[in-house]
């Protein structure tokens, strides 16, 4: 039976491997520390916090976000360590909310590794602490038991850590917070929160009931704000976190009843709306049937758009983001099940080996071998239930990927060539493809929201993956423009025409080879902006843009705008940062990143950031603000969930097609047809 602790309250742990599951109304860091007999933090090796998240007996997750499961093994943590204490904070400079107060009261759960609940406790009474000390885990007369504390720092981080004795604690609050700002810029957004009813629904037994987690989960499980509990499978339905900063890139708003509008034109009705359509808060309609099984016994097979929503598209957007969180949470399963295994072996073998006189002969060797045996046949067992899991979702993806719609389908999908530009903006755009090593042939579409609320950063430099290593620095850059290209004609080719255009700035003139099919199409708002000048012209254009409609929205007088004025989106690709620019343009380029978005100004760039590197700190909340992508594979993004490195694979065209071209065409023709 569950306790429901309040401040306070203590409970008997009836066993040492656990789950302490955190949901909270807006995304909160979550981290532990680490006390001796007397409740002292020993030094900053004894927390675990984003920055260094694992600890002997203790993990935590590498990111902020409104759900958390943190694994707990108690048995593994050092002798000397007498109490675990959770703390909650919220992160700086995020844009959320400064203090508990302003959120929902978080909530927090210990459990077994089958999700059964062991204690649960609110945080109730919270105001203007935007810093708090969950509950404790504490061992008495070799006993474990957990205790509600609840208590809350109005100072935030640094004095929480500093009431527990712990030397330098605001140095270490700063880095914390650091460290959560950078996973905050490389993590793919969640989905939008969800009407009642709209989760991923499954027809038959999937990897979310096929198995009990095998081991603690190590990260980020964000339960939702009205589900304090989620279930212990690794492929539940997605329990998306409130919005964040886009990749997931990261964070749409949400959509009306059907399809989306563009943004409106300046009327005298009211001011212009660049936010996405509200949707209705009734329920979306139930998917469709399952298709039926092959044989009696099996799972149906499956089907594409097999998640609720109001049309296709946005089944398809769900269905798309539910195999992301499977496929995230079996892997999280499977890597926690093998470093138990691993862990078990270690103590196996610690404690058989303790006696000298088994060191040698063949107690040792047999001993050795039991731990190996046992051990190979944990992950053996793991291994088996993450194929069952991955083979599911393969088949998915099988059904899925050719269903998609232009927007969210690959280059090489044969929807693009029947391409026609659409009167009515998708809900997302693809922008590429993430895949884990457990199978890297099973690839899950990248998928940002429409219109977009983050800008996009090619990174042009050497990154730390092998394609870029072997790769010299001017093909690289290449492949970045390129890149870039491809992203501008994807999203021209999905606007309603005269509706979204596309600003160039390229200094030295070094993109003209990669420019040439939207040039040639003649879809460029302009020609490619060179040298000082250009880019000096470019940006002022842009920035008053931004200021006018800024004025206009909180004046409620778009009718007042110029009549001159492009209320239709707008993008602006840099290429070659910062050659070109002087200090003004770079601050005029900071302010469009990050005041563009809200009134329709978007940023794609294509950069090196070593070649910035003479700004120094300067530009960091530049680099923050901009979703990364890479021209070629790498490791750099991370899932909302478990916070797994994901192998991001740019999109491409197909050797020798013109489909880019095509679909180019296509833009053209709709925008003379449309008179614009």
């Amino acid at each position: 039976m569950t306790a429901e602790l309040v401040r306070g309250q203590n409970h008997t742990l009836p066993q040492t491997r656990l789950e302490i599951r955190v949901s909270a109304g807006s995304p909160v860091v979550a981290g532990a520390t680490l006390g001796d007999e007397n409740g002292t933090v020993r030094g900053v090796e004894w927390i675990a916090h984003p920055g260094a998240h694992r600890l002997p007996g203790l993990e935590v997750s590498r990111q902020a976000a409104a759900g958390h499961r943190l694994a707990v093994d108690l048995e593994a943590l050092p002798d000397e360590v007498h109490r675990v204490t959770v703390l909650l904070a919220l992160p700086t400079g995020a844009g959320g909310p400064t203090r508990f107060g302003a959120t929902a009261a978080p909530f927090v759960a210990v459990t077994g590794l089958d999700g059964t609940e062991i204690a649960t406790f609110t945080l109730t009474g919270l105001d203007a602490e935007s810093a708090v000390s969950a509950l404790e885990l504490y061992r008495r007369q070799g006993a474990w038991k957990v205790r509600a504390v609840g208590q809350g720092y109005a100072a935030g981080l640094a004095e929480m850590l500093a009431d527990q004795g712990l030397a330098g604690a605001a140095e270490l609050a700063a880095s914390i917070q650091e460290a959560v700002a950078r996973s905050l810029a490389r993590s793919v957004a969640p989905p939008p929160p969800r009407t009642p009813g709209g989760d991923r629904v499954r027809h038959a037994s999937g990897p979310s009931d096929a198995h009990p987690p095998t081991a603690p989960q190590s990260a980020t499980h964000p339960p939702t704000a009205s589900q304090p509990q989620p279930t212990a499978h690794p492929s539940t339905a997605p329990q998306p976190t409130a919005s964040q900063p886009q990749p997931t890139a990261h964070p749409p708003t949400g959509t009306g009843p059907g399809t989306q509008t563009a943004p409106a034109a300046p009327t005298a009705a009211g001011p212009i709306n660049y936010a996405h359509p509200r949707r209705q808060h009734a329920a979306p309609p139930p998917p469709p049937p399952a298709a039926p099984s092959a044989e009696p016994g099996q799972a149906p097979q499956p089907v594409a758009g097999d998640a609720t929503g109001w049309s296709m598209d946005e089944r398809l957007y769900n269905q798309i983001w539910g195999m992301f969180e499977d496929l995230a949470r079996s892997a999280a399963a499977y890597r926690s099940a093998v470093d138990f295994a691993e862990s078990r072996m270690g103590q196996e073998l610690d404690r058989s080996l303790s006696d000298p006189r088994n060191r040698i002969g063949g107690t040792g060797d047999r001993a050795r071998e039991e731990a190996r045996a046992k051990r190979d046949e944990l992950i053996a067992r793991a291994r088996e239930v993450l194929d069952r899991d991955l083979a599911q979702l393969a088949a998915e993806a099988a059904v899925v990927e050719p269903a998609l719609p232009a927007a969210y389908a690959g280059w090489d999908n044969p929807v693009w060539h029947a391409h026609r530009i659409p009167m009515e903006l998708p809900m997302a755009l693809r922008i590429g493809d993430l895949h884990l090593p457990e199978r890297t042939d099973l690839r899950i579409p990248l998928l940002v929201r429409l219109p977009l609320e983050r800008g996009i950063w090619v990174d042009s430099g050497r990154t730390a993956s092998e394609a870029a290593a072997l790769m010299d620095t001017d093909r690289l850059r290449r492949l970045a423009m390129e890149t870039a290209v491809l992203h501008a004609a994807r999203l021209l080719a999905v606007y309603p025409p005269g509706e979204f255009s596309v600003h160039v700035i390229d200094p030295a003139g070094s993109a003209a080879g990669s420019l040439a099919p939207l040039v040639d199409a003649g879809v460029l708002a302009g020609p490619p902006a060179a040298g000082p000048g250009g880019v000096a012209s470019v940006l002022a254009h842009l920035t008053r843009r931004v200021d006018l409609v800024q004025m206009a929205v909180r004046a409620g007088a778009a009718d007042a705008l110029p009549p001159d004025l492009d209320t239709g989106e707008q993008l602006l690709v840099v290429n070659d940062f910062p050659h070109g620019f002087d200090d003004r343009a770079v601050t005029q380029l900071r302010y469009l990143a990050d005041e563009g978005p809200s009134v329709g100004v978007h940023l794609l760039m294509v950069a090196d950031r070593e070649d910035a590197s003479a700004y120094g700190p300067v530009l960091d909340p530049l680099w923050r603000s901009l979703l990364r992508i890479t021209p070629v594979a790498d490791n750099h993004l991370a899932d909302p969930w478990v916070g797994h490195a994901w192998t991001y694979e740019p999109p491409a065209t197909p050797p020798g097609s013109r489909v880019l071209e095509q679909v180019l065409a296509a833009v053209t023709a709709a925008r003379r047809a449309a008179g614009r």
